[in-house]
């Protein structure tokens, strides 16, 4: 088997035009958030790591960076970072998937990244049955490992009765008192009405659904119902700009904020992979989007950084 190292790459970006209100973008980008960076080193090929992705964000002014990876915490590498560069002035953020690679829906994994001051516990991703299901539908493009993995175990917080987990509820358990947000990962939307329902009885106050239009499956009805249990949407950039993640159109964006409601909805990067944007490049392709759309610039700083913020506890 080969053994070989992940390394970060740093190339095979796909470079956007400059936006047309560049000016009025730049300015709108001060104090953004991005809940949802891929940045490297990882185990799949990155277009920049971390370090690289903090100096983007603070050269764009933005207010905070949360770093996901589908296999490991990153809390130590922001940790790191800002013990290393404090002058860069970025409040930076990690958090915990649940996949195989974590043991699944793990408890005790859990609990280790709380203490290392996750925000974010994402449910299983490439992992998650409802995932492994889509294979070859809109999954088909979601990126590959730089070497063949172990063969993927299909992950559910739904027993075969239909009901939660035990492992699911001591989860939300200790979710709900450190008071940190809980994502639905790539859970079906059938799996997250019963687990956002749950999770709001345990005290769960921070739902996030990930890119609900993609895998997930959800329909507008679901999107208000999952809205009406207290969730945020949270769009990917990268599906609604150029490069290899495009799927949507600048329309399907205004439609799908419409049904959520601005106040309810978070748009993240979800970038960082080869052939697409960089993240803060693609923040800048939406921010002109959306200006385009004739969002309010009050309402894109709540779509492309408060609300993210509320969810983080930054003042």
């Amino acid at each position: 088997m080969n053994i070989e190292p992940f390394l970060p790459r740093h190339d095979g970006a796909f470079e956007l035009p400059e936006p047309a209100r560049a000016a009025e973008v730049t300015e709108l980008l001060k104090g953004a958030v991005d809940l949802h960076c891929h940045s490297g080193p990882a185990a799949m090929p990155r277009v920049l790591d971390h370090r690289e992705a903090m100096r983007d964000a603070v050269e764009a002014g933005f207010r905070a960076l949360l770093f996901k990876d589908h296999y490991y915490v990153g809390m130590p590498h922001t940790i790191l970072l800002q013990s290393h560069f404090p002058e860069d002035r970025i409040d930076l953020f990690s958090g915990i998937a649940l996949n195989n690679a974590s043991g699944g829906i793990n408890p005790h994994a859990v609990d280790h990244a709380v203490a290392l001051g996750a925000a974010i516990v994402w449910m299983p991703t490439l992992s998650a049955a409802n995932h492994l299901a889509d294979a070859g539908k809109q999954t088909k493009t979601f990126p590959k490992t730089t070497r063949k993995m172990l063969p993927v175990e299909p992950l559910s917080v739904l027993d075969t009765n239909g009901a939660l987990t035990d492992n699911a509820k001591r989860v939300l358990d200790i979710i709900a008192e450190a008071d940190i947000i809980l994502s639905g990962g790539h859970l079906s939307a059938e799996e997250l009405h019963i687990l956002f329902e749950e999770a709001g009885r345990r005290g769960v106050k921070k739902l996030l659904v990930n890119h609900p239009t993609y895998v997930i499956g959800c329909t507008d009805e679901d999107i208000r119902q999952l809205v009406g249990l207290g969730a945020h949407m949270e769009h990917s950039i990268g599906m609604f700009v150029g490069g290899k993640s495009l799927k949507f159109t600048p329309q399907e964006l205004a439609h799908l904020i419409q049904v959520a409601g601005v106040d309810r909805t978070v748009l993240s990067s979800d970038l960082g992979l080869l052939g697409s944007p960089r993240p803060v490049a693609g923040f800048r392709a939406i921010v002109q989007t959306l200006l385009d759309l004739d969002f309010a610039e009050s309402d894109i700083r709540k779509l492309i950084g408060d609300n993210a913020a509320s969810l983080l506890k930054l003042p």
